[in-house]
């Protein structure tokens, strides 16, 4: 069984991309909302909560674990790593596929501040966009949208373009999805975006299936699928958005 967390429903995001590529696994889907977002929490704090759900995953027998939270990653995914004996997929920065389609030379990043913050991000920016201007914002507000599933409408607009309008302001023809939760608002983003500078043709980037090639490599080397073809939700508070997400964004898709 391979285990899948987030700090809210953001993660639904990569499992549905972990789907098309393995759909015969049995997934444990963790919502860890009643501590929703990770975003603006210190990493020692995100790295006891993974190693709480990672225990809790491993004793209802998930052999592979997905960290499908950007600021996870960065705040715990090593931590996790030395810890614990199975194997952890975590989420890549997209920088570099955004570096390579960008026609303007300016790459917009959104992503919260714990993954801005986090080693991986720079050394995977200073890596793959030295030949590029990246301009990076916080999606604020963003996550707390997506878990009140808020996906659309003017209020949606109204948040989203606070923090696209200075990557587009800045040039940015391509956007960099750098949190799970913020594929659910991709088409209220496109809309802003092209709002403010309708000249410019943007390209939103998300990283989940790179995830899942990545997810599919090593579950096959961990053993390959185990169990029966479902998906058990599970969260920390009420999980009533989760299932509704899940319902609109994978069942039904």
């Amino acid at each position: 069984m391979t285990g899948i967390f987030d700090s809210g429903s953001g993660g639904l995001s990569v499992l549905r991309e972990m789907l098309k590529v393995l759909p015969e696994e049995e997934y444990l889907y963790f919502s860890d909302n009643a501590h929703c977002p990770y975003g603006e929490k210190s990493p020692e704090y995100i790295c006891d909560r993974a190693t709480e759900i990672t225990n809790m995953m491993m004793a209802k027998g998930c052999d592979v674990i997905v960290v499908a939270c950007n600021t996870a990653t960065a705040a715990a995914i090593s931590h996790l790593r030395a810890k614990f004996a199975i194997p952890f997929v975590g989420m890549e920065p997209a920088v570099k596929p955004a570096a390579a389609l960008t026609r303007s030379g300016v790459v917009g990043v959104l992503a919260t501040e714990g993954t801005l913050k986090g080693e991986k991000y720079h050394l995977t920016r200073d890596r793959y966009a030295d030949n590029v201007k990246v301009v990076e914002q916080v999606g604020r507000g963003f996550v707390e949208l997506v878990e009140s599933a808020c996906l659309e409408g003017p209020h949606a607009e109204a948040v989203v373009r606070e923090s696209v309008r200075p990557l587009v302001e800045a040039g940015a023809d391509t956007i960099v999805l750098g949190c799970t939760h913020y594929p659910f608002l991709s088409q209220t983003i496109a809309r802003v975006a092209s709002q403010l500078a309708p000249q410019t043709d943007f390209t939103l980037i998300d990283p989940a299936p790179a995830v899942a090639r990545r997810f599919l490599a090593v579950r096959k080397e961990a053993g390959g699928p185990v169990g029966l073809p479902r998906v058990t939700l599970m969260a920390s508070g009420s999980d009533a958005t989760l299932k509704k997400l899940f319902e609109y964004y994978i069942s039904q898709n």
